[in-house]
């Protein structure tokens, strides 16, 4: 486990086996300017001792590092007050990384990482108790539908005839019974259980 920093009151760990990996993205973070400290996380195991220590705000993983230790993973996330977006990239099962509340892509932009990861740095966290297994309504999957497919609170109001009151309610009970907050874990929820499919999403 390596560290950058000096003080521990903005924490990002990062769970990757790439040495090259962890450096290229531990510099984008740091230039951000709102990281104090960047630590890297050999291996998923690990993890437990450094949140316990470092209370970070963030964790980066690679998807490969839960494939097989799903319910550790669970079990730990389900403790973790903060964010955990999955680094990806290669293929992985929609399914695993609909367990995030995020992902970014190694072939994203900087500007896109940094914006994406500032975004889940100062949003606040979800109060909601996930209830699983709880089905969502046919206006929720209609509302999920038209999210996944990167239309706006507005857009969704006009489409479906309601206020945009009411559109806000349909999301809070869907990140409710889903327990995913972030747009991008809830585009995955929507492909992994066929709401969407890759084509309609940019129709």
């Amino acid at each position: 486990m390596t560290g950058n920093g000096r003080n521990a009151n903005r924490v990002i760990g990062i769970v990757e086996a790439s040495c090259i990996v962890y450096e290229g993205l531990s510099t984008l973070l740091l230039k951000q300017g709102k990281y104090i400290q960047v630590a890297r996380i050999d291996d998923l195991s690990e993890l437990p001792l450094f949140i316990k220590m470092n209370h970070p705000q963030l964790i980066i993983i690679n998807p490969s590092q839960i494939q097989n230790r799903e319910k550790a993973f669970l079990s730990l996330r389900k403790d973790f007050p903060g964010k955990m977006i999955a680094l990806v990239y290669s293929y992985f099962d929609a399914k695993l990384l609909s367990r995030f509340d995020g992902l970014i892509r190694i072939t994203d932009s900087f500007d896109s990482i940094g914006q994406n990861l500032s975004l889940l740095m100062d949003a606040e966290p979800a109060t909601d108790e996930f209830v699983p297994g709880e089905l969502l309504s046919e206006r929720e999957t209609e509302v999920l539908a038209f999210i996944a497919k990167g239309l706006s609170n507005k857009e969704i109001a006009e489409k479906l005839f309601i206020s945009i009151h009411t559109v806000n309610t349909h999301r809070k009970n869907i990140v409710h019974k889903t327990g995913i907050r972030s747009q991008a874990g809830l585009t995955i929820y929507a492909l992994s259980n066929n709401i969407v499919t890759l084509g309609s999403q940019n129709t």
